[in-house]
């Protein structure tokens, strides 16, 4: 027997209607390259989306096609992504960040026919353009703020939508419909491409806005420092609209002051970023903290993720700032929210000290996405807290395959998606990633965790960032090699970091060198570029004592 309850499409334009209607006064604030704050609102916003809905249409664009954009946070990009997406097209966020040879290869695999492109990306296109002359280019500005293209025109956003009304119904599309495209960063090999659906961007909405997900409201102001061309900004465009939220968009201007003033004017009590970001804040703060008034910040939770946040950042949260570092992870692959370190009821009244160690975990698994950890055999582990696998997942919002079927077959015979962390689960679900499959350290029959390592170093006063990558070793296999980006103005000695070390780790998991570098290197999408490590540090051979 069926139940005899309506059935409506989880489209994506529902979002934006209900945020238009019901929170359609919710200011959405930008700021832009040249640090000129822009205002407007979700009606507002809802508005102009239909106009580009039109003008896409004029343009040619049909159900399906991919529109691409390279951009920064603003308010031009989030109406792109309700236009686009809630038009039947798909959005195709590429990250200007990668290389430009990966930059064209995404563009060409992806079909683009428009690339739509903020005017601080000029020099890139220019470049870009001549080996993409199927490509029609569209300026992210009015006519006095688009840049020339040698050899061919240059369309205008504000022209194109103020040439078309706003008296626009969107389709009723299937829910399974793609919407937006995403590309994994390619550390190895050619980037893939995630096609998001309407209904799992839908359902990974709800799961961000739940109080156990991300416990976003209509009552709050986020500070979205997370790119919107990464993995969907973490689902906040759209859970973003689901809320009422306000959103504050940073452009280009990421540094800790810009970052920093923005969080105070507009009133943010949330924002989310990637560690290094968070590093950084941090760091100028305590450098600042005698000429800042800190009683104008209502920060209350940031979130966190992209790769774990070492310890010490957790406990200068709370202590320098009062709040509350939320950690998540997920993937490109997973929409990507499936875990977040919301606490249990049994956490209420825990020490400083046990509840950072609850913070420094991956989080629970989120209602909608399953979790698992499988063996060397792929058999399921036990939620222990100790056995070690590869972590497993499934779910509304997990990727099924890859576009146009790169990569192959990416699921198990049991739907599951390997995601190359190894991790542990305890008793209550929460997630350890202990290293990446192609990071772990092999040393004599025993797995190290070089995520360990990194977040022991980083609590260091005088250690800024640090990685740890396996180098050969005669005897042992691997051994770990802790490489350091010190604190401005310090100069620690390998000496006094493995010494600070031999009292947190057993001497089998001590790195058997320390080397100073004055910066680590970062993916496009912020994480540590181990590849590029281990190439210089090649034939990097500690004697093991």
């Amino acid at each position: 027997m069926l139940g005899l309850m309506q059935q409506r499409p989880l489209l994506i334009s529902t979002l934006v209607d209900y945020a238009a209607t019901w929170h359609g006064t919710r200011e959405i604030v930008s700021r832009d390259a040249e640090g000129v704050v822009h205002r407007t609102t979700y009606a507002e916003v809802a508005l102009r989306a239909k106009r580009l809905a039109r003008a896409l249409a004029a343009l040619g664009l049909g159900e399906g096609d991919r529109v691409a954009t390279l951009a920064w946070n603003s308010h031009r990009h989030l109406e792109l992504y309700y236009g686009v997406t809630s038009s039947g097209r798909v959005l195709h966020t590429v990250n200007p960040r990668l290389f430009p040879e990966q930059i064209e290869y995404i563009i060409r695999h992806a079909e683009d026919g428009y690339v739509f492109f903020d005017p601080v990306f000029a020099p890139l296109v220019e470049g870009l353009a001549a080996r993409l002359p199927h490509v029609r280019w569209v300026s992210m500005s009015d006519r006095a703020g688009a840049p020339a293209l040698p050899g061919g025109e240059v369309l205008v956003y504000e022209e194109l939508l103020a040439a078309e009304p706003a008296d626009y119904a969107w389709p009723l599309l299937d829910e399974n419909a793609a919407s937006t495209l995403c590309y994994t960063s390619g550390t190895t090999g050619n980037p893939k491409g995630v096609l998001y659906s309407h209904r799992s961007t839908v359902l990974h909405a709800f799961a961000a806005c739940a109080v156990d997900g991300l416990g976003l409201s209509g009552r709050d102001s986020f500070l979205v420092v997370v790119p919107l061309f990464h993995a969907n900004a973490w689902s906040l465009p759209f859970s973003g609209a689901m809320c009422g939220m306000k959103l504050v968009l940073p452009g280009p201007k990421l540094d800790p002051e810009s970052l920093f003033s923005l969080m105070t004017e507009e009133g943010c009590t949330k924002s989310g970023a990637v560690p290094t970001v968070w590093l950084n804040v941090l760091a100028w703060i305590e450098a600042n903290r005698n000429t800042l008034d800190l009683s104008r910040l209502k920060l209350k939770t940031v979130l966190c993720g992209g790769s774990a946040p070492p310890r010490a950042i957790i406990e200068k949260f709370h202590d320098l700032l009062g709040v509350y570092l939320l950690h998540a992870w997920g993937m490109t692959e997973t929409s990507p929210i499936v875990t977040t370190g919301a606490p249990l009821w049994k956490h209420e009244g825990l020490d400083a000290v046990a509840l950072v160690d609850m913070q420094t975990k991956q989080g629970r698994q989120v209602f909608g996405v399953e979790l698992r950890v499988a063996g060397r055999k792929g058999e399921a582990l036990p939620h222990d807290g100790a056995s070690v696998g590869e972590l497993k997942v499934r779910g509304n919002w997990v990727v099924s395959g890859y576009f146009k079927g790169e990569g192959g077959d990416v699921l198990d015979d049991e739907g599951w998606f390997g995601t190359g962390d190894v991790a542990t689960i305890d008793a209550d679900g929460y997630v350890q990633l202990t290293d990446r499959l192609k990071d772990v350290i092999k040393s004599g029959g025993e797995w190290i965790s070089s995520i360990e390592i990194e977040n022991l170093a980083m609590s260091h006063p005088d250690v800024f960032e640090a990685a740890v990558i396996a180098v050969a070793h005669p005897v042992w296999q691997e051994r770990p090699l802790l490489i350091v980006h010190p604190r401005p103005g310090r100069t620690p000695t390998r000496e006094a970091i493995l010494g600070f070390l031999a009292e947190r780790l057993p001497k089998w998991q001590l790195p058997d060198d320390v080397a100073f570098v004055e910066g680590l290197p970062h993916t496009a999408t912020g994480k540590l570029l181990k590849t590029e490590l281990r190439k210089r540090f090649h034939g990097h051979l500690a004697v093991s004592g």
